[in-house]
């Protein structure tokens, strides 16, 4: 069990404790959580949103969002990654539909800037079929497929981000698995697997 006493390195504290102190005003709390935070953030809005400026905005706005919110936070209520999470998530649905009307062939594929052996190729093919399927999930199976399956949450961790029962979740991410298998099947010869 950790000491959470002020005198504690914030490297040694837990993201609630962490947040509280921020809440007082120590700097090199919030600083200590935004280095745990931002880069898990960031790479969850990349996978979701597929373009760099888009996830920056949407991580810097959750952010502040936690920042506003430190001095209020009850402690218990909710794990303040998984608040987090649940914010960028819901600022990414809120992008992804206002530019839903724009086809997915618009965005393109971006630069590869080390074209490379058929491997690379292969691979490159297999993660746009992926990030192709999955946008065209219904939004809560692609934000628990997501969360469940490239962040590697667990599904209490889901259901608390989504505010749902962890069966929910747990049936959330098996229909997207199924629909993915569904959507990507007759393909798994062109993408270089075996039956």
């Amino acid at each position: 069990m950790r000491d959470n006493s002020p005198d504690q390195d914030p490297a040694s504290q837990s993201e609630e404790w962490l947040l509280a102190a921020y809440g007082r005003g120590d700097e090199a709390a919030a600083r200590e959580l935004m280095r745990r935070l931002t880069p898990r953030l960031f790479g969850y809005a990349m996978r979701m949103l597929r373009d760099r400026a888009e996830a920056e905005d949407v991580v810097q706005e959750a952010m502040l969002r936690l920042w506003r919110m430190a001095p209020g936070w009850v402690s218990g209520q909710a794990k303040v990654s998984t608040w987090t999470f649940r914010v960028v998530a819901n600022l990414a649905i809120d992008r992804i539909r206002r530019h839903r009307s724009a086809p997915l062939e618009a965005a393109g594929d971006p630069a590869d800037e080390n074209p490379g052996a058929e491997a690379r190729l292969l691979d490159k093919a297999r993660l746009s079929a992926l990030r192709q399927a999955i946008a065209e999930l219904p939004e809560r199976q692609a934000v628990a497929l997501t969360l469940r399956h490239l962040e590697g949450w667990s599904n209490p961790d889901i259901a608390e981000a989504l505010d749902i029962g962890v069966e929910a979740a747990e049936s959330l991410t098996a229909r997207a698995k199924r629909k993915l298998a569904e959507m990507l099947g007759h393909r798994k010869e062109e993408l270089g697997y075996d039956s």
